[in-house]
């Protein structure tokens, strides 16, 4: 394997895995729709199903469009990020990490899109009564890596106007 594509594949990589070992984990242990209380009043382990994406939207049970929409957009994605850092010359870690982190969540929801049809989102935190839609390690690690991106093109962007 080139040696630049390890940065993206081994992160990507770690990060499936642990997404899809959580998954198992909960959806094993945890019936469908059952919680239980990790920390009081703060964080509980959720068993969720998801048909759309983050926070819930686009989550229309029977209908195929959102599945194919956010399967088809995924991979593209996943692909526009590899061929962007094969083709940039100056190679970073903000920019190998975050385009790793995203690849391997969107890997991760993909994959249970294809087996399941739903993603398990199982991370519920809150506070008294109101509860952040309940996500996922993928939805996290996808999360993480836009910000690392945002970032690496910002600095990228300011150094080339200083140069």
């Amino acid at each position: 394997m080139d040696r630049t594509l390890h940065l993206l594949f081994w992160p990507a990589a770690g990060v499936f895995c642990i997404d899809q070992l959580t998954k198992l984990f909960v959806a094993s242990h945890i019936g469908p729709f059952q919680s239980i209380e990790v920390i009081p009043g703060f964080f509980n382990l959720v068993h969720i199903h998801n048909r759309g994406m983050a926070f819930g939207l686009m989550n229309r049970p029977g209908h195929p469009l959102p599945f194919i929409l956010l399967t088809a957009i995924s991979l593209v994605v996943m692909g526009i990020l590899i061929l962007w850092y094969l083709k940039v010359q100056d190679k970073t870690l903000l920019h190998g990490l975050g385009s790793s982190l995203i690849i391997g969540g969107a890997a991760g929801n993909v994959m249970d899109r294809l087996r399941l049809g739903k993603v398990v989102d199982f991370l519920d935190f809150y506070i008294g009564k109101f509860h952040w839609p309940a996500f996922n390690i993928a939805d996290a690690s996808i999360t993480i890596g836009t910000c690392l991106l945002a970032i690496y093109v910002i600095m990228a962007h300011r150094s080339n106007n200083v140069s």
